[in-house]
């Protein structure tokens, strides 16, 4: 299944030069939150997106565009990023699948807000409702482009992103679909940040993935969609191919609520599954975006499922994770993190580790830690949640 779109938006800006940059730079786009009140947190920063002050046009009419909450904004940004990129007519079977966590998370804090602060005013409430629903994001982009087809929005924890981009490799593997619009986005959200805080999970230092002194990981916000579709398909239109989707695998530990299994069960089990479908071995694979979250027992857990799958080629195999720059954007990482390791392979390198100083001993593999070019066919992206859900893309260079 080929990629001939790409979109995407994150702290270190819109599009694709730009991330590609940042991402292969190793630059750091945290900075303090203004979105809302952080005086009462432990932690301060995040990966805050700066949007535009307008949005692209679309067949969105203007009071339409004045509704979308934050995480739609995102979300339409990159979808019309990869559709333009891909060239594609709207149809009346085109599926679209999203990951998201919080999706309108933000129309839901406002709801309850004046609930309870004004219980007997109803103004604006009803729009709220509507627009909170997690569907509501997938419509609004059919109803942007003018096509129409069935919605699927899965929210499995931080592997949402993935999982969705999986499913829609799946549909297309199985004949279902020759198309498939698919990604992930989240928005930062009162919320969500305050939970995370509370759950003492964000650094108050800086976010060091795999570091030996990590002491937590850092939010962002984002999203990334990317236009997948059947290699003839793409062929039979002319099509511009960026890359292909090879390999997916999942799995689920069920050991806790929060915390991975300490020897990386499932996350092994996901990579071996992506491995096998993809019919890759451990050798041909260049680069790992590690799920790298930044927190003690996170990464500890995939590094000991790194070494297990990689085995003897592990002391050679470059991994880093990309989360210290933008932070950890929840239902849109995976999404985000598929988009940088088709970067990385469109383009020839190898994104940094940028903020770690002392490595984490139980890596067995080579932490990348300064800008690197290499030659890559093949690259895998981790993406592990709460709940024990995880997933495993490999993605392959199109030459």
């Amino acid at each position: 299944m080929v990629i001939t779109g790409a979109g995407l938006i994150t702290a270190l800006g819109q599009g694709w030069k730009m991330n590609a940059q940042g991402f292969r730079s190793g630059r750091l786009a945290l900075r303090p939150v203004t979105l809302f009140d952080v005086s009462r947190q432990r932690v301060k920063v995040a990966g805050e997106v700066e949007l535009p002050a307008v949005l692209p046009k679309t067949k969105l009419s203007a009071p339409e565009l004045r509704r979308m909450d934050r995480a739609g904004k995102l979300l339409l940004l990159a979808a019309h990023e990869a559709w333009v990129q891909a060239g594609w007519a709207p149809a009346e079977n085109l599926p679209v699948v999203l990951g998201t966590t919080s999706g309108g998370m933000s129309l839901g804090q406002d709801y309850y807000r004046q609930a309870i602060n004004s219980p007997n005013s109803r103004r604006g409430q009803a729009t709220r409702v509507l627009h909170y629903q997690s569907q509501r994001q997938g419509l609004d982009l059919a109803d942007a482009f003018g096509f129409q087809g069935s919605i699927t929005i899965i929210a499995n924890a931080c592997a949402s992103g993935a999982n969705a981009i999986g499913h829609a490799w799946e549909l297309l593997s199985r004949g279902r679909a020759e198309r498939v619009l698919t990604g992930g986005y989240d928005a930062l959200s009162h919320l969500v940040f305050a939970g995370f805080d509370s759950l003492q999970a964000l650094s108050p230092t800086q976010c060091r993935p795999f570091d030996a002194h990590r002491d937590g990981l850092a939010l962002g916000e984002g999203a990334a969609v990317l236009t997948l579709e059947t290699l003839e398909h793409a062929r039979k239109r002319g099509a511009e191919i960026l890359g292909e989707l090879v390999g997916y695998g999942t799995a689920t530990d069920a050991h806790h609520l929060t915390q991975p299994h300490p020897n990386g069960e499932a996350a092994f089990a996901s990579m071996n599954a992506a491995s096998g479908r993809a019919g890759v071995t451990p050798q041909e694979v260049g680069y790992i975006n590690a799920h790298g979250t930044g927190t003690p027992l996170n990464d500890s857990a995939e590094a000991a499922a790194i070494n297990r799958w990689a085995g003897g080629r592990a002391e050679s195999l470059p991994v880093s994770s990309t989360k210290f720059s933008i932070g950890h954007l929840l239902g849109a990482a995976g999404a985000v993190e598929a988009l940088v390791c088709l970067m990385a392979l469109r383009e020839q390198w190898l994104p940094p580790n940028a903020t770690l100083e002392t490595p984490e001993p139980a890596c067995a593999f080579r932490l990348v830690r300064t800008p690197t070019d290499a030659k890559l066919e093949y690259a895998l992206s981790n993406s592990f949640g709460f709940g024990g859900a995880n997933a495993t893309l490999i993605l392959r260079r199109w030459s």
